[in-house]
């Protein structure tokens, strides 16, 4: 299930473990059904997969995206290289990082 770009701010605040309740309320079907996915444990918590990319490939976040069943994270490097790196939504495992 693809996640706009535009949507990222609103999924990384509805899967932060301490989120306002307001960023929580309403939202798309896409939003709530990735809530209930991490909820339900069927998912890894993005913020999970965001720490151990940055841990991997210090550097600035720029893009998160979920698609079928992936988590894609792209970070630019100090050196100006944006690495992108693909967890696994379910197991939060490392399928692959490249150079974008």
């Amino acid at each position: 299930m693809p996640i706009a770009p535009t949507l990222l701010l609103p999924l990384l605040l509805a899967l932060a473990p301490q989120a306002p309740v307001h960023a929580q309320e309403g939202g798309s079907r896409q939003q709530e059904a990735v809530r209930q996915a991490v909820r339900q444990g069927r998912w890894v918590p993005l913020q999970q997969v965001v720490a151990d990319a940055l841990r991997r490939y210090p550097g600035k976040l720029v893009e998160v995206e979920l698609e079928d069943g992936k988590y894609e994270i792209e970070i630019l490097g100090p050196n100006g290289v944006v690495m992108e790196l693909d967890y696994d939504a379910a197991t939060g495992r490392l399928l692959k990082m490249e150079e974008d």
